[in-house]
C-alpha cells in the first residue's frame, strides 16, 4: 500500500501496450461491495479468500499488468498463480513514506487504528519474508514514477527477450 502500484501499473500498461487490472477492482466488482465493507462486515479472512479468487482470475489473463494488494503474498498459492503467467515486481517504500502517501486516505481498513505508522511498520516487518520472494524488489522512496517505470520496463523487457 502506498508504494505506487496503481499509478505505476496503469502507466506501465499503457507504455507496454498491455491492459491493466487491479485485483481489488475484481473483488469489488464480483462481490458488489467495497473492500472496506467486506472487511467491516465479514472480516479479513473472508477478504483474503475473495482476494485469492481474484488472483486466480487475473493470473489467467494474457497481456495484462496486474496490481494486487500487499497481502496477496501471504498465500504461496497466490504467488504461484501470478508467477505462472508473468514476473512479480514488489514495489517497496519506507514506512514513513508509505504513511506520508496514505495518511489522508480513509479507504484503507488495515490502517483504521490509533497509530497507523506503527501498524505499517508491523505489517512490513511481518510481510518482508513474503515480499522477498518476488522476482524483483523495487524501492520507490525518493524515486520518480518515471525512474521506477523505466527500471520495471527494462527488467520486464529483458525477461521477455530472455524467455524466447
Amino acid at each position: 500500500m502506498g508504494t505506487g502500484k496503481t499509478s505505476i501499473g496503469k502507466r506501465l500498461a499503457t507504455q507496454l501496450r498491455m491492459r491493466y487490472v487491479d485485483t481489488d477492482d475484481i473483488i469489488e466488482r464480483d462481490s458488489g461491495r467495497s473492500i472496506s465493507d467486506i472487511f467491516s462486515e465479514d472480516g479479513e479472512a473472508t477478504f483474503r479468500e475473495l482476494e485469492s479468487e481474484a488472483v486466480r482470475k487475473a493470473s489467467k489473463l494474457e497481456n495484462y499488468v496486474i496490481s494486487t494488494g500487499g497481502g496477496v503474498v501471504l498465500k504461496e498459492a497466490n504467488m504461484m498463480e501470478l508467477r505462472r503467467n508473468g514476473i512479480i515486481f514488489c514495489l517497496t517504500a519506507t514506512p514513513e513514506e508509505i504513511y506520508r502517501r496514505v495518511q489522508h486516505q480513509t479507504h484503507r481498513p488495515l490502517l483504521q487504528t490509533p497509530d497507523p505508522l506503527t501498524k505499517i511498520k508491523s505489517m512490513l516487518e511481518d510481510r518482508h519474508p513474503y515480499y522477498a520472494k518476488a522476482d524483483n524488489m523495487v524501492e520507490t522512496t525518493g524515486r520518480s514514477f518515471g525512474e521506477v517505470m523505466a527500471y520495471v520496463k527494462r527488467v520486464y523487457m529483458k525477461s521477455v527477450r530472455g524467455s524466447k
